[in-house]
């Protein structure tokens, strides 16, 4: 499928959309073959929100196998826009910011990617802070005096420990945004092992202590909500919760894939690194917290303050070392690639994919992480399905105005000339996008607190349940039907 490259014959070098950056990978330089890719996938996956990602819905109601099922099922159909909009990449040799220039304009194309990679620079001042928080145990294992450090306020938040070892890890990432795109991908081939071997790990020493598995999930009844509450109640906002904890990368995937070697590389990758490691990690999430009932008599969904029980300090020092790597691969490859495009598309002949990275970097401090992060039930069942429903209608649009309405086919010189084909806002795009947002818009405001709960009825808050599905369909067919009628 290698004949399936298009490169560029046309020299738009001169163009203020141009850059070394954002310019196609030439098919020589496509190093990434499906192990690379699914590599990417694995340390991306094996996280500390993947290892949580099961918390939410046990506490809602669910068993550990309906919420295993559902975090398969939500990532089997993120994988389906997932391998559609990496094939652009694959193809073209383009990211994301570029591609959006067909499908939004030249100029709607700053603000589409904006809406993606802001979203981002929240997730990387999480997966920064979840990261420093690793190191913060790994160095009280070995000075526990640390806890004592000053205090910086209510303000702040934090002691200076705590926020020495957030900046410790900031600046780790920093260090791989300077250092470019193929030392990530040298990263991620790494530590991708390394990082399942932890997890599986753990998993061994809950299986050890307790001395059987079977009442280790036995014990995960103790976790969930103690009132049944019916399964398809929770069900749906928790499948989209589940589809939106991956949306973004469903967007900006072909960032990553205009480095493979082959449509086949790239959809292989996929299906190899993706749903297994998702539903492997939540799995051990699940064990080895059922584990931690029967052990401490006390849940602990927490691997970092998990960790921080261990007597020896040098099983802390592997676990911990263990979970900064997990920390990195994901934030890097997840949180950083995007936003640092999306910023750098805003004036390509002056800001590199560097200083963007650096700008997501700043504002992932200015955020407070630790205090967005303080409400896990509000990160995964507000958060997540607040901006899946963005993501959804953008995703929507992608695919159709790709697949659907150019077949595969674009003009990729005409992708980098600020008056050529792509010029200005695609307005059916942006119609298509707000008419996709509106039915979903009721359920937000009232879920949030922005509406009073009983001035919106249950049909409303009942469809924001189902938000990026909604989204995705409502923005495919309106998007297509105004292409019809052009």
């Amino acid at each position: 499928m290698k004949n399936d490259i298009v490169e560029l014959t046309e020299d738009v070098s001169a163009s203020p959309l141009y850059s070394e950056d954002f310019a196609p990978v030439p098919a020589a330089a496509r190093t990434w073959n499906r192990w690379h890719i699914a590599s990417i996938w694995i340390g991306m996956a094996v996280c500390i929100p993947t290892y949580m990602l099961a918390a939410g819905l046990i506490q809602q109601g669910m068993n550990w196998k309906q919420a295993l099922f559902t975090i398969l099922l939500g990532n089997l159909i993120v994988l389906i826009p997932m391998i559609l909009n990496a094939h652009v990449g694959t193809k073209y040799g383009i990211p994301l910011p570029v591609f959006m220039r067909m499908n939004f304009g030249v100029d709607g194309a700053v603000l589409a990617g904006l809406l993606r990679g802001l979203v981002a620079c929240g997730w990387f001042g999480i997966q920064t802070w979840i990261g420093g928080a690793a190191i913060y145990q790994l160095l009280l294992a070995w000075a526990p005096g640390l806890a004592d450090s000053p205090w910086l306020g209510d303000f702040i938040g934090l002691n200076l420990g705590q926020l020495f070892c957030f900046l410790l890890f900031w600046g780790m990432n920093i260090y791989i945004i300077y250092r470019g795109i193929e030392s990530l991908k040298m990263l991620e081939t790494w530590a991708a092992p390394f990082l399942l071997l932890i997890g599986i790990g753990l998993l061994v020493w809950a299986w050890m202590r307790v001395g059987s598995m079977g009442d280790i999930l036995a014990a995960s009844y103790m976790l969930g909500a103690e009132s049944k509450v019916s399964f398809w109640k929770i069900f749906w906002p928790g499948l989209t919760a589940m589809v939106g904890f991956w949306a973004t990368l469903s967007l900006n995937i072909p960032d990553f894939t205009r480095y493979a070697k082959s449509q086949k590389d790239q959809i292989i990758g996929q299906i190899i690194g993706l749903p297994g490691t998702m539903v492997l990690f939540s799995y051990i999430g699940i064990a080895v917290t059922s584990a931690t009932l029967l052990i401490y008599g006390e849940a602990i969904w927490d691997p970092v303050a998990l960790m921080a029980r261990f007597d020896s300090p040098g099983t802390v020092a592997i676990s911990m070392i263990g979970l900064t790597i997990a920390t990195l691969t994901t934030n890097i490859a997840a949180n950083v690639v995007a936003p640092a495009n999306s910023i750098a598309n805003i004036m390509p002949d002056k800001i590199s994919f560097r200083m963007g990275g650096y700008i997501t970097g700043i504002i992932g401090i200015l955020i407070f992480p630790w205090k967005l992060l303080a409400d896990p039930q509000g990160y995964i069942f507000v958060w997540l399905i607040a901006y899946s429903a963005l993501l959804g209608s953008l995703a929507g649009i992608m695919i159709c105005d790709y697949f659907v309405v150019h077949k595969t086919r674009l003009h990729l010189a005409e992708l980098y000339k600020p008056d050529g084909r792509y010029r200005g806002w695609n307005l059916r795009a942006w119609v298509a996008f707000t008419v996709g947002l509106l039915p979903v818009l009721p359920g937000f405001l009232a879920t949030v607190g922005a509406l009073p709960a009983q001035s919106v009825s249950a049909f409303w808050t009942d469809l924001y349940s189902y938000a990026w599905f909604v989204t995705f369909l409502l923005s495919f067919v309106v998007y297509w039907l105004l292409s019809k009628m052009r």
